[in-house]
């Protein structure tokens, strides 16, 4: 039996979306009464949230689905929208509304300053209502529509500070970018509507029809090729808002945004919302060993190459923006590996994640607020002055590296278990690029937290000031926040304990008899890694921290002097951005001056021309009427003729 709650799931984005419309009309003024609002929303959200959790871990928990609201109806054929829900959805709704909850208690901190506070939580607020809205879409054009408004909203957040031209530079990149993977999914759901029977675009429908295809393809309406061109063009849109390569360097861009957004876009929410997608069609990927190969391949490219990326950036955002992108790459990896177990381990480590990354960068926030710069160079010794935010971004940090027994090492290790036994050279990237990501959060954490302070060793030239390097200067609207982040990015882990009376997450989550066993070579190998990572990250770093920061300083102090041309190809992001700069956008711009000459001074004077020749004409042919075309119809078309060779080559000449 469904719970009795569930028909009362859609009530759960209502209440930002009301919080937008009063911060709307409330403008920039009132700045305590748009925060109690929109902070009172986000906890009605996340209360009922809650209460749709814990209503879904009753056994024989039955799914829960509204489709009877018609949207568009033409002839027989109608399109209607709903909600429904489901143990994967409820889980979702349950991440996106406490972390949107935690960030905006955070900005009444970070942001009470900025005059347009109250603009920036409507934002939030708009955010969260389109992202809720699509976890609980209940067909294909519904997710779509929220799609787009998720990633509109990511636009106006991104550059919400819209006076610096990198903000402005970010927006548009993020929304061009990801607008190349939504063109993939907006196919995708042209084809679904032409295959499937019907043109059912529920996903319960398309779930049983690519199941039904799976068990016998040969009384299936879909060809092999057009169900691996669906789950491509699925897969693409996934690409872009998850950050995938090559569709990754939007989102490092983003960083230009305030700190809060990076926490709630790119940790929690917008991003992991591609994942999500994958999972809420995983049936027409099974349908395909093609898609799934592709799948596990980019995931584990992605997350190796991010890594990479993430060890040599001085920036701290944009150390934390290439961890994001690379950890998606592991929840993609699961996804392609092609099994429940699999599946069930990638949307474990999307909810450990979504804690401890939103705790990283909201973390990160407190130590900006305080230093006042984002590169980590510059800093050093803020351990005994931030002490809530570095104990919170050190268990932050642990469970990112895969230390345990924190939530991060639980969700990476079910995932290896899964590419150990299935895909072993996946299994090895997967495993190295744990090693990297324990390497460059301790060669963050260290840099940042640990050492002297750069400045009182006068290096940098940067003066933290008293008040805001002292805790209390922060306000315990930011630090509350990192505290109960803390605590499930510490504990959410043991959800997926292997052998645990909690270890029935994967069954719970599939109801396909999952099981995540301990496998202790797996085990002891996943520990390694990450330790080993620890401990080269303070062999490289670790030393010299008490070491003063000069302008030449080398690789062991963060600097660039003295790295390889492999290590600065890496600080520049082995100059993806270069290559679409030079590849992509410079062509286009350069066919767009051609077409505009094109228009110019050739269409625009044709027109001109034969405007010029028909006005001529009807005084020619007026004449005629006339009887008068002896002196004026002769003078006339001679100077018609002459007009027009004129005409021409000023117009032809002039271009060649």
């Amino acid at each position: 039996m469904p719970s009795e709650l569930s028909q009362y799931a859609w009530i759960v984005p209502l209440f930002p979306l009301a919080a937008f419309l009063a911060l709307t009309a409330l403008g920039r003024q009132g700045k305590k009464l748009g925060a109690a609002i929109s902070v009172a929303a986000a906890a009605a959200s996340f209360v009922l949230a809650c209460a749709l959790y814990l209503g879904r871990l009753k056994e024989h928990a039955a799914d829960y689905a509204w489709n009877e609201w018609t949207w568009i109806k033409a002839g027989d054929f109608s399109i209607t929208m709903g909600f429904e829900v489901t143990n994967l959805n409820t889980l979702m709704l349950l991440v996106v509304s406490s972390v949107s909850l935690l960030v905006l208690i955070y900005s009444c901190g970070y942001m009470k300053e900025d005059e347009r506070f109250t603009v920036f939580l409507g934002y939030i607020s708009l955010f969260s209502f389109s992202m809720l809205s699509l976890v609980i879409s209940v067909n294909l054009v519904q997710f779509y529509l929220f799609w787009e408004l998720v990633g509109a909203c990511s636009f106006l957040l991104i550059g919400f500070w819209h006076f610096k031209p990198e903000a402005r530079a970010a927006a548009k990149k993020s929304f061009l970018m990801t607008r190349v993977g939504d063109m993939g999914l907006f196919f995708a759901i042209l084809l679904l509507f032409w295959q499937m029977p019907d043109h059912a675009l529920d996903f319960s429908a398309i779930q049983s029809a690519f199941a039904a295809h799976a068990a016998d393809a040969a009384s299936s309406p879909f060809s092999a090729g057009m169900v691996t061109g669906i789950a491509l063009l699925i897969f693409l849109g996934a690409m872009g808002k998850s950050g995938q390569f090559p569709l990754h360097s939007w989102l490092p861009d983003a960083m230009e945004g305030p700190t809060p957004i990076s926490a709630l876009i790119h940790a929690a929410t917008m991003v992991a919302a591609g994942v999500y997608l994958v999972a809420r069609t995983y049936p027409v990927f099974l349908a395909s060993d093609a898609a799934l190969q592709t799948v596990s391949i980019v995931g584990a490219f992605t997350a190796l190459f991010a890594a990479v990326l993430a060890a040599a950036q001085n920036d701290l955002k944009r150390v934390l923006a290439y961890s994001t992108v690379s950890q998606l790459g592991y929840m993609m990896l699961a996804m392609g590996l092609g099994s429940w177990a699999a599946y069930s381990a990638g949307i474990s480590h999307l909810f450990t994640h979504a804690f401890f990354k939103a705790l990283l960068f909201l973390a990160a926030g407190c130590v900006i607020h305080a230093v006042h710069t984002q590169d980590i160079r510059r800093m050093g010794g803020l351990a005994g002055k931030l002490k809530v935010t570095a104990w919170t971004f050190g268990i932050g940090a642990l469970a990112l590296s895969g230390i345990p027994p924190l939530s991060g090492f639980w969700s990476k290790d079910a995932i290896l278990t899964e590419a150990y036994h299935d895909k072993p050279v996946l299994f090895a990237v997967a495993l190295l690029t744990t090693v990297l990501a324990a390497f460059y959060m301790a060669r963050l954490f260290i840099l940042v937290f640990l050492g002297s302070d750069r400045d009182e060793a006068g290096a940098s030239g940067l003066r933290l000031q008293a008040a805001a390097a002292a805790p209390e200067a922060l306000p315990r609207s930011m630090t509350g926040p990192l505290v109960a982040l803390a605590v499930p990015a510490a504990a959410a882990g043991f959800l997926f304990l292997p052998g645990s009376a909690l270890s029935g997450f994967g069954r719970w989550l599939t109801g396909e008899g999952v099981e995540h066993g301990a496998d202790w070579p797996v085990l002891l190998l996943s520990t390694a890694a990450g330790l080993a990572g620890l401990g080269l990250g303070y062999l490289a770093y670790g030393r010299k921290a008490r070491s003063p920061l000069g302008a030449s300083a080398g690789p062991a102090s963060g600097g660039t002097a003295g790295l390889t041309p492999f290590a600065r190809a890496a600080e520049a992001g082995f100059y993806v951005d270069a290559f679409y700069r030079r590849g992509i956008v410079a062509p286009v711009k350069g066919l767009g001056l051609v077409l505009q000459a094109i228009d110019r001074y050739l269409v625009d004077g044709i027109v001109r021309l034969t405007a010029l020749a028909l006005l001529q004409l009807s005084r020619l042919g007026a004449c005629l009427q006339n009887g008068k075309v002896q002196t004026y119809g002769l003078v006339t078309l001679l100077g018609l003729v002459a007009l027009m060779l004129a005409f021409a080559g000023r117009r032809f000449l002039h271009v060649g």
